[in-house]
């Protein structure tokens, strides 16, 4: 495992972490053994970096990576995520008042003094705009109840709009292979920030796994069942924005184009490592062998400037017309 700088921050963090989405909530169900199994194999194999969310599970998420690091001796870094709790719920969770009691409850669930990163979920658009987040994180890192703060964003939009805030350490931004418009969009801006990226879905909610088809079917509390066209949240946020039919044809172009050495899984991690303004890939897992496979893409040779460039064609002419959502 390789690690980086995380941003403007005195960290090293590895380059691919874990994404613990998949141990909470809406990715079908993960019991607790399968959890602990899951975050042991990834200490062994060297992530130091864990993202989960206050609303993961209404804290379960939280709570497994509290009870295992409990027992762990491994120095480790944990990023959670708030603003999107169903209590009080929806516009009634921005306000100082429930930033700190979100806080204060994912402290508890985590077993810590202080948080290592905290990060507004996925906020409107016009409460960015509006600023008063930024005073609200501010105040929680002068008060010692986090070290550091960022947004998890939907829109480069947003991304830029951050990027203007004094304070902000980093972006968590979905970027793949099927989503490249971070990289003339903000990826300057942020090295020159000293802002970190955290990759989520770089492997498009498992699109990229080249093992999906048609009849794949997928539990019935799986995102990727209830929520393909945007039916419960941000359409982008399930494979990547793209429709599954046309994703599924793009992955099989994909898979035309890469060398036969390499699965394309594995590919399209190195891919989004390649650049230098990543900070952190936090794919999912739901297995230990899922985790021990997306952390061989460290190991991986950066990929044929001449690849990169087929692949920068491909997603212009055939990917970007077909996805939807903020982006």
């Amino acid at each position: 495992m390789n690690y980086r700088k995380f941003g403007g921050m005195d960290w090293q963090v590895s380059e691919v972490g874990l994404g613990t989405w998949q141990l909470g909530a809406d990715w079908g169900n993960v019991d607790d053994a399968m959890a602990e199994k899951v975050l042991r194999t990834a200490v062994e194999s060297g992530v130091t970096f864990f993202d989960t969310a206050d609303c993961y599970g209404e804290g379960l998420s939280e709570k497994r990576l509290g009870k295992f690091f409990k027992s762990c001796p491994e120095k480790v870094t944990i990023a959670t995520k708030l603003g999107r709790f169903p209590q009080p719920g929806g516009l009634d969770n921005f306000s100082l008042q429930q930033f700190r009691q979100h806080t204060e409850d994912s402290l508890k669930r985590l077993g810590a003094e202080c948080l290592d990163l905290t990060q507004v979920h996925c906020p409107p658009t016009e409460l960015i705009k509006k600023g008063d987040i930024f005073d609200w994180l501010r105040t929680l890192k002068q008060e010692g109840k986090i070290k550091a703060f960022g947004l998890s964003i939907e829109s480069m939009e947003e991304a830029e709009l951050c990027l203007k805030q004094e304070g902000v350490s980093s972006l968590q931004i979905i970027f793949n292979v099927l989503r490249q418009k971070p990289i003339e969009a903000i990826f300057e801006l942020a090295l020159e920030k000293q802002v970190a990226l955290i990759v989520r879905l770089p492997l498009a909610s498992g699109l990229l796994s080249g093992n999906f088809n048609k009849n794949t079917s997928f539990a019935e509390n799986d995102h990727r069942n209830f929520n393909r066209n945007g039916e419960h949240f941000n359409v982008g946020e399930t494979f990547s924005g793209l429709p599954y039919e046309k994703g599924l044809e793009l992955v099989s172009q994909l898979g035309e184009m890469i060398p036969n050495d390499i699965p394309l899984s594995l590919a399209a991690l190195r891919w989004v490592l390649d650049f230098e303004a990543v900070s952190v890939a936090i794919p999912g897992s739901k297995s230990p062998e899922q985790v021990q496979h997306n952390c061989r893409a460290s190991d991986l040779t950066h990929m044929n400037p001449s690849l990169h460039e087929t692949l920068k064609q491909f997603y212009k002419q055939d990917v970007a017309p077909f996805i939807r959502g903020k982006y």
